[in-house]
C-alpha cells in the first residue's frame, strides 16, 4: 500500500527550525546577554518566532540586499529561491555605524525587551523604501498600513543569520491553539491527512467563511483554519475573541475530525496578492497542500482588486510553490436559493443576496445593529457581542 505524503517544507528536505533548545539555548542566552541589544519592531519579532518555529524554511536570516533586490523585483532570493515579500531589519543610522562587520548583536523584543534572538550582522545596507511599496504593496499612499510600516522603518537594514531564543510567548500566551509546522504536520500525518486545505484569517468566521472552509473539505481531507496571533491594524478584532468565535462555531458546525483550529505568531503586512503568497509559502511549512483564497485576499480598503490574489498565483514560475490555491468566487447568502451560494453558483440577481463580509459585520457589531441570521451563527455573535460589550462599557464617559 502506497502511503500518502505531505507536500515537503519549501525549498527544502526538511523542516529548518532556529529556535535553540536545551543546553544551547542556555549557552546562547548567557552569551547574548553580553551583546549590543537592539530592540526589534513588532512584525520583526513576528518574523523572528516564524524563523525560529520553522514556519519560514529555509530562512537562515534577515535577508541582504541582493535577497531584498531580487525579492522586490523577481519573488526570487539571489540564489533563486521564491519568495513574495522581504524579510528584513531595519535600524537606525547610528545603530548600524555602531556595529561593525561580522559583530554579533542581541534582538529584544520591543514591548518588554526580553531577549529574541542573537545575529551576526554579515551586511548593512539602504534601500529604497518606496521601491519596496511599490513592488510589493502596489502603492506608496501612506494610508495604506502596509506601506505606512515600511515607510516608517529606520534606514539602514541589517542582514545575517539568527539564533533564536525565544518563542515571543505565543505558547504561554494561546496555549494549544499555537501550533509549530512540526506539530501541525504530525498530526495531520495521525490523521491520515495529506490534502489540508489552509484557512487563512484574521477575523471571526462568517457564514461566507463557513462555507468556503465546508467547500475545501469537500475535496480535501481537512481544513486548518489558521488564525493571525500577531498585530493588526486599529479596528480588528483581537485574536482571543476571535479564535472564541471560532472554537464556537467548530463545535457545533463541523464533523471534528474534519477541523483543525491554530494560529501563528505574524502581524499582517495587508499586501494583498503577494501576501496571499506568503500565506500559501509558509503553509507549505506547516504541511497544508492548499491555501483558500476567496475575494481580496489579504487586502485592506480598495488597493487591490478582488480577484487579484487569484491571478497572481498564475504569474508565478511553475514549481514555485507545492501549496496550490483553491480559488474562489464572491459568496454569498442568496433568499432565492435558500443558502449560502457563489458567482458560479448561483443564477439570481443582487437584489436576491445578502454580501457577507467582516467590515459589515464589525460595523454592525460595533453600531449595536441587529445582525441577520443568514450573516453569521448565533454561536459566534454570543462572543462577539460580549466583546463589544466590553468595549462600549471601557469607553470614556461610559457609566460605571
Amino acid at each position: 500500500m502506497t502511503t500518502k505524503r505531505l507536500v515537503s517544507p519549501h525549498g527544502a528536505s526538511e523542516l529548518r527550525p532556529l529556535l535553540l533548545e536545551g543546553a544551547a539555548l542556555q549557552a546562547e542566552c548567557a552569551r547574548a546577554e553580553g551583546l549590543p541589544r537592539v530592540r526589534v519592531s513588532s512584525r520583526e519579532r513576528g518574523d523572528l518566532v516564524m524563523m525560529g518555529c520553522g514556519g519560514f524554511t529555509p530562512l537562515a536570516g534577515f535577508m541582504g540586499e541582493a535577497d531584498w533586490r531580487g525579492v522586490c523585483d523577481r519573488m526570487q532570493r539571489a540564489d533563486g529561491l521564491f519568495w513574495p515579500i522581504p524579510i528584513t531589519l531595519s535600524v537606525d543610522e547610528a545603530t548600524a555605524a555602531a556595529i561593525p562587520p561580522g559583530g554579533e548583536i542581541a534582538l529584544a523584543d520591543p514591548d518588554d525587551g526580553h531577549l529574541l534572538a542573537t545575529m551576526q550582522v554579515t551586511e548593512r545596507y539602504r534601500i529604497d523604501r518606496a521601491h519596496e511599496c511599490v513592488r510589493v504593496f502596489r502603492t506608496t499612499d501612506a494610508a495604506h498600513p502596509g506601506v505606512k510600516m515600511v515607510m516608517d522603518q529606520p534606514p539602514v537594514n541589517l542582514a545575517g543569520p539568527v539564533k533564536v531564543l525565544s518563542d515571543g510567548g505565543f505558547p504561554r500566551t494561546y496555549g494549544d491553539l499555537y501550533m509549530t509546522p512540526a506539530q501541525t504536520r504530525k498530526l495531520f500525518e495521525s490523521r491520515g491527512w495529506s490534502r489540508i486545505a489552509a484557512f487563512q484569517t484574521r477575523n471571526p468566521m462568517h457564514r461566507s467563511h463557513e462555507y468556503l472552509a465546508k467547500c475545501a473539505i469537500e475535496v480535501c481531507d481537512g481544513v486548518l483554519v489558521h488564525s493571525l496571533l500577531g498585530a493588526l491594524k486599529p479596528g480588528d478584532i483581537p485574536a482571543e475573541v476571535r479564535t472564541r468565535a471560532i472554537a464556537a462555531l467548530a463545535k457545533d458546525y463541523f464533523v471534528p475530525s474534519t477541523i483543525v483550529q491554530a494560529g501563528y505568531p505574524l502581524d499582517m503586512r495587508y499586501a494583498g496578492p503577494r501576501e496571499a503568497l506568503l500565506h500559501a509559502l509558509f503553509r507549505q511549512n506547516y504541511g497544508c497542500s492548499h491555501l483558500i483564497v476567496g475575494r481580496d485576499h489579504a487586502g485592506v480598503g480598495s488597493y487591490y482588486g478582488p480577484f487579484d490574489a487569484h491571478r497572481i498565483f498564475d504569474e508565478i514560475p511553475e514549481g514555485a510553490l507545492q501549496t496550490q490555491p483553491l480559488r474562489f468566487d464572491v459568496t454569498f447568502w442568496c433568499y432565492k436559493c435558500g443558502g449560502m451560494a457563489s458567482g458560479r453558483t448561483c443564477p439570481h440577481t443582487d437584489a436576491d443576496r445578502l454580501q457577507v463580509s467582516g467590515t459589515q459585520l464589525r460595523k454592525w457589531l460595533s453600531d449595536g445593529h441587529p445582525v441577520p441570521a443568514e450573516f453569521s451563527r448565533a454561536e459566534v455573535l454570543e462572543v462577539l457581542r460580549a466583546y463589544y460589550a466590553e468595549l462600549d462599557a471601557r469607553a470614556p464617559g461610559a457609566p460605571r
